[in-house]
């Protein structure tokens, strides 16, 4: 019995027990949990930091003492990682930052990088640069805001694009990358992320496949910076070709599904479907609500594909046992996460009382980012830069930029002629 109950204290299994009171606070307490501020100043903001400091740090804690790792020196290395990615946090809700569409994580491994890379990481601050086990708590926390109403919201015609979307650009995607030299598992962190919902899709992929955590960093790098320019060219090229196509309704749907398949973050579907209307934007935004369902599915079969192979990549046959044993424990928390909000909400369970309107996961939301933001910071402190300037590194852009052009292409066919001609036509 003792043997058995061991498997359940290996980082993938500690890290859902560790996110499961999480999700309660989330559930049972939203008004209760502070959000990080979006100033530094007065006493409310540090209080909102203090508590959200003390929830990290007793999910830390209880997390290594779970696994047998030292506990000692913790609580001074979790300070500074907490405050670097705290002012990584704050930066990124300036609302001139916000408009471009850089989000958190993106500062908080260029504020990694350059501590690493300009000074040095001293012994002291090594015991809390935890990357991996704060990612996998985001993954899971991740899953309550992955709802499917969102794609009953998208109707028929939504989910087909988000289903076609995203199998025909994963494929291309990881086929060029390959072509250009990119390994195995680093192609299907960034076809993950250029195919479904970006950053949170690279995350998931990248533990799901055990990628090299510089490699993730780079890959999420890119799809923070590409997704800035994507803003803005995307409500030009609707505005420069749908009304030769469509009537005005007709060609504001179509942008919209269009933007919502292209446009690799959530926060930049919102700021390039603004620019075309808000006919635009609503449709854009359920489009990637679509897509980001697809996150554990697309985790699945990954993981599935993996666990049929042997160490030295040749093929095995996938029993149930070989899936199980390298299986992804923690997809399974973002699985039921998912499962058990979205009943939730379907139900009407999650509700404030006195008002009894529906709470939407922003706590759950709150926490994802928090520890992303937490593991890149980690990521940061353990890369230098030379790593990321590396020739396979150009070799990842490549294949990018090539697989963010057929990205374009290929959702422009199919949201025209989904929302363009059969929508009108069955309407």
């Amino acid at each position: 019995m003792k043997k058995w109950l061991e498997q359940f204290r290996v980082e993938d299994w500690v890290t859902v027990w560790m996110a499961i009171p999480l999700l309660l606070l989330s559930a049972c307490f939203p008004k209760e949990i502070p959000s990080v501020p979006s100033t530094l100043v007065g006493e409310v903001a540090w209080y909102n930091i203090g508590v959200l400091f003390l929830i990290v740090l007793v999910v830390l804690y209880a997390g290594c003492a779970l696994m047998r790792r030292p506990l000692h020196g913790m609580l001074p290395s979790l300070v500074v990682v907490f405050a670097i990615s705290l002012l990584a946090q704050v930066v990124a809700k300036i609302p001139v930052v916000k408009d471009y569409g850089f989000e958190s994580v993106f500062f908080s491994v260029i504020f990694g990088l350059l501590i690493r890379n300009l000074w040095h990481v001293p012994d002291w601050m090594k015991p809390a640069i935890q990357g991996e086990f704060f990612i996998k708590i985001g993954v899971v926390c991740l899953g309550a805001t992955i709802l499917f109403s969102d794609v009953m919201k998208s109707g028929i015609f939504g989910l087909v694009q988000a289903c076609l979307v995203v199998a025909i650009v994963w494929f291309f995607a990881f086929w060029i990358s390959k072509r250009n030299h990119v390994d195995e598992r680093s192609a299907m962190v960034l076809s993950s992320g250029l195919s479904i919902c970006g950053v949170s899709a690279c995350i998931t992929a990248a533990r799901v496949a055990g990628a090299d955590d510089k490699k993730l960093s780079y890959i999420v790098s890119l799809v923070l910076i590409i997704v800035v320019p994507m803003i803005y060219l995307m409500p030009w090229l609707a505005g420069l070709i749908l009304p030769k196509l469509f009537e005005p309704s007709i060609a504001n749907e179509v942008a919209g599904a269009w933007i919502g398949g292209t446009v690799d973050t959530t926060s930049g579907v919102v700021a390039s479907s603004e620019m075309v209307g808000k006919e635009a934007l609503s449709h854009a935004v359920i489009i990637k609500g679509a897509q980001n369902v697809l996150i554990g599915v697309v985790a699945f079969f990954i993981a599935l594909y993996l666990s049929a192979r042997s160490e030295r990549g040749t093929s095995q046959k996938p029993s149930l046992g070989v899936v199980w044993e390298k299986f992804p424990k923690f997809i399974l928390g973002f699985v039921v996460a998912s499962l058990v909000f979205s009943l939730l909400q379907t139900n009407d369970l999650l509700t404030l009382n006195e008002k009894g309107k529906l709470i939407e996961p922003a706590v759950a939301k709150m926490f994802s980012t928090l520890f992303f933001s937490l593991a890149f910071v980690c990521i940061g402190l353990d890369t230098r830069l030379k790593d990321i300037i590396s020739k396979e590194n150009r070799n990842v852009l490549n294949a990018f930029l090539m697989a963010q052009c057929f990205n374009i292409v290929v959702t422009f066919v199919i949201a025209c002629c989904l929302f363009g001609l059969l929508k009108p036509m069955w309407s």
